[in-house]
């Protein structure tokens, strides 16, 4: 939910500071008392700014639409929005995990650079819950992205990688399923479908069953069951082609993919969150209830190994 990324000093400063929301309200209503004017400005400039994130940035970065919460008095699929460089984050302030996300793949720049990794995640100042790179210390589970660093950084470049180690863009995954068959989906994605269609939309994110587990760690975090994936090609006439995958956490890591394919229906029967909201009634029946694979060539790329894996699945 920005227009301008702070840079990094302010940034990690605003982090260290222990700031009293309660002094900064104070200090507003006493501006106000003096300088009327000055706050319906401000208010002003706030509203306008909100409209263009609502009516124009966000539209620009999703397909069909933003997930919306099924029901409206299920707290847990409530999401606060934040836009990134080449990514957005529906973000759950009681789960302490993004409900969704969204970015778009296309064919990498030719001149695009490698960049380094680095090395620790970052707190997301937007965020109330206040996740940060430690509260996964010993917790026995890898800090799992939802926009891939290395996509995003080939795309976006520095900016985009940096975002991507914002904790709002972070999950909870066990080892095997991040390091081998997130990855391998990763790798497919844009080295396998992109290519083929030249752009293509990803909508990615955790689910949740009962009963709730916290992170040994942290009480912020809540931890996933599962995680999926959708991918979505429009087409010049007609409904979108779509291909969706639940993964569960218990996966060994050598898996087939093709056995996590699933319908979007099954999708938001699990999240609670509805999907391409902005699509045709009548089509979104049809569409989000088809597996299709043949169209996505899957028995192509289902059982490619990780690049940084010598083990064949």
């Amino acid at each position: 939910m920005k227009i301008h990324r702070l840079h990094a000093a302010p940034l990690a400063t605003f982090n260290r500071r222990s700031i009293s929301f309660w002094k900064i309200f104070i200090l507003l209503w006493q501006l106000g008392r003096r300088s009327p004017g000055l706050v319906l400005l401000g208010l002003g400039t706030a509203g306008g700014w909100y409209a263009y994130e609502v009516l124009y940035a966000r539209p620009a970065m999703a397909y069909l639409g933003l997930p919306e919460a099924v029901r409206w008095d299920h707290p847990r699929t409530w999401t606060r929005v934040f836009r990134n460089h080449g990514f957005m984050v529906g973000y759950s302030e009681i789960r302490g995990n993004p409900l969704w996300v969204i970015y778009a793949l296309s064919r990498i720049p030719n001149h695009a650079s490698h960049l380094k990794r680095p090395s620790r995640f970052e707190l997301d100042w937007r965020s109330l819950n206040r996740v940060g790179h430690a509260d996964y210390d010993r917790s026995g589970y890898d800090r799992g992205h939802m926009a891939p660093n290395h996509a995003i950084s080939l795309l976006y470049g520095r900016e985009g990688q940096l975002d991507s180690f914002l904790m709002t863009n972070i999950t909870p995954q066990m080892k095997p399923l991040n390091e081998k068959v997130w990855e391998r989906l990763e790798e497919a994605e844009l080295d396998q479908l992109t290519p083929r269609f030249g752009k293509l939309w990803v909508v990615t994110g955790p689910i949740f069953d009962d009963p709730i587990e916290r992170l040994p760690s942290s009480f912020r975090v809540e931890v996933p069951d599962a995680f999926y994936k959708i991918y979505a090609v429009p087409q010049p006439a007609g409904a979108p082609k779509l291909l969706a995958f639940i993964i569960p956490q218990t996966v060994k890591g050598k898996e087939s993919l093709d056995r996590f394919v699933t319908n979007v229906d099954q999708v938001e029967a699990r999240t609670g969150l509805d999907f391409f909201p902005q699509l045709d009634e009548s089509r979104a029946k049809a569409v989000e209830a088809t597996v299709d694979t043949g169209f996505w060539q899957l028995e192509r790329w289902a059982d490619l190994p990780g690049r940084y894996s010598k083990d064949k699945p």
